[in-house]
């Protein structure tokens, strides 16, 4: 496969993709680098190779002006994404929890409607996206380094739980570091490989903003979160808005784009006392159970109770002490 020997020349020579094969050195590197041996060797790491000719190739990716030669996929099955829906969910890395709640519960309710969430992996709205796609459904992961990085490796045990039920891939081979510039690469990946595009939360510049645009030049969709208008991790987000991009204010909106039905919604819990109070002072925005103590008047046991039974039934989430309304229940 050309293609292989080409990535893996870029690789170990630090060339260009483009450069590769006009290199004086890769007609001695092609003769005797041994494809055979190479695919055997990712085989036995649970790494498989998938070359832009191949027709196992995600057609939305090949789609792109741009693709990669091919990928690496690091997975318990075969990555197959034909008929199936696709979304990429990103955003800062340094978000808010407001922020880390919408990615989340975007992940869940979009991955439980059959959608394979795609995100890059990275700290923030990624890895929150990630997380909730794998409490209902599956997800996938860009990496910006080589195929056999954790990266960061913070996210280690996130990455091992994709690769069990998900998939991680790569256009790098293994041993790869990490670099600056290949996070912006990546993104084209990100947004190639889905049909609509979800910011959640993004400054004036960031990497989110980049994939927008990718997906944008691909006459993709691109839809975002409102924000707060005073925060500065919504002015990307905001700023995308006013450009005309689709405002996202629950699962289903991103549904809607996509075409796809949403599943069948649970029964509408009946609450009592004091549950129906703490909801309406969740439904008005984050707030710490202090705050509700001295909203409802209960005591502090009830409240505390009360919110578990709240988030067990689904309707309210909790991140960093703040408790929301999930988005989208009833």
């Amino acid at each position: 496969m050309t293609e292989l020997a080409t990535v893996v020349f870029a690789a170990e020579a630090g060339a260009h993709l483009l450069d590769a094969p006009r290199s004086t050195r890769f007609s001695s590197f092609q003769r005797r680098f041994d494809e055979a041996a190479y695919l055997r060797d990712l085989s036995a790491r649970g790494i498989a190779w998938i070359a832009r000719s191949d027709v196992s190739f995600p057609r939305r990716l090949a789609e792109i002006h741009d693709p990669p030669p091919g990928i690496f996929v690091r997975s318990r099955t075969a990555l197959s994404l034909e008929g199936l829906p696709t979304v990429a969910i990103v955003g800062a890395r340094a978000c808010s929890s407001y922020g880390m709640a919408v990615a989340t519960e975007l992940g869940r309710e979009l991955a439980a409607a059959g959608v394979v969430v795609v995100s890059g992996l990275a700290r923030g709205v990624d890895a929150a996206a990630h997380r909730g796609a794998l409490q209902s459904g599956t997800t996938l992961a860009v990496l910006g380094c080589g195929i056999d990085r954790d990266y960061p490796r913070a996210h280690a045990v996130l990455a091992g739980e994709i690769t069990q039920r998900g998939w991680i891939v790569s256009e790098y081979p293994p041993g790869v570091e990490p670099a600056p510039w290949r996070f912006p690469a990546r993104n084209r990946i990100v947004a190639g490989l889905a049909q609509a595009t979800v910011v959640v939360e993004a400054r004036e510049r960031s990497g989110a903003l980049i994939t927008a645009d990718l997906a944008l030049d691909e006459g993709r969709e691109v839809l975002a979160v409102p924000g707060e208008i005073t925060s500065q991790l919504s002015r990307g987000t905001n700023a995308l808005l006013r450009l005309g991009a689709t405002p996202v204010t629950c699962a289903a909106d991103v549904l809607d784009v996509l075409g796809v039905e949403p599943p069948p919604a649970p029964e509408p819990a009946v609450l009592g006392e004091p549950l129906r109070a703490i909801r309406s002072v969740v439904a008005d925005g984050s707030v710490g159970a202090d705050a509700i103590v001295r909203r409802t008047g209960l005591a502090a046991g009830t409240v505390a109770a009360a919110l578990a039974e709240l988030e067990l039934l689904g309707l309210v989430t909790q991140s960093d002490g703040l408790y929301r309304e999930v988005m989208g229940r009833t």
